[in-house]
């Protein structure tokens, strides 16, 4: 089973529960509807990697991701929910589950987790290959954290170590061999996380 950091303790998600279409601006830009309730999907442990791949049509989306312990937020994180941006359109065109396009292989990458008290004030910054892509915060969601943790409670159950990716903001592209993103996470203006990911073959 694959693991993540959290406070310099490896630890095993069971599951990774993502949420689409959080932010507005993100979903015009890929010409979405606003949904009248929650976009969840799973990734499953397997999905965890610790490489950033340049595929054909992969597409990097940057988020806050909540790491979970008692049912509670614990930690908090930078993460990329790596999507076959083509493919998951095909699927959709089709009305078929995401998965082929969001929970394959090395398709959930994360930096270390850091323990936070509260999630209020929390933001996500991107840059690639020194340019900022992508900025967005908590203020920013559709689902707030606390109601995005009670109802993914309700319908999936969280355990220990769980993760939930809280959805991306706009700015979303591809990644191409050789690519430098620099994930970062804020609260209240001070930087929690930074994280360096260098896109191969």
């Amino acid at each position: 089973m694959k693991t993540i950091i959290f406070d310099n303790q490896a630890i095993t998600p069971c599951k990774i529960v993502c949420i689409g279409r959080n932010y507005v601006e993100h979903i015009k830009e890929l010409n979405n509807k606003i949904p009248d309730e929650p976009v969840y999907f799973i990734k499953p442990n397997s999905a965890i990697g610790d490489r950033l791949i340049a595929r054909d049509g992969i597409h990097y989306e940057a988020e806050i991701c909540f790491l979970i312990q008692n049912r509670q937020i614990a930690g908090v994180g930078f993460g990329f929910d790596l999507t076959l941006r083509d493919l998951q359109s095909k699927l959709k065109q089709k009305g078929l589950p995401w998965e082929r396009a969001k929970a394959f292989k090395n398709s959930a990458l994360f930096s270390k987790f850091v323990a936070i008290k509260d999630w209020h004030g929390v933001e996500v910054v991107l840059y690639k290959n020194g340019e900022l892509v992508q900025k967005g915060g908590v203020e920013l969601m559709i689902y707030k954290p606390d109601f995005l943790v009670k109802d993914i409670d309700t319908i999936f159950g969280l355990d220990d170590g769980d993760i939930i990716m809280s959805g991306t903001p706009k700015g979303v592209g591809s990644v191409k061999r050789g690519d430098i993103f620099v994930g970062e996470i804020y609260q209240n203006s001070r930087q929690l996380i930074r994280a360096i990911f260098k896109a191969d073959a």
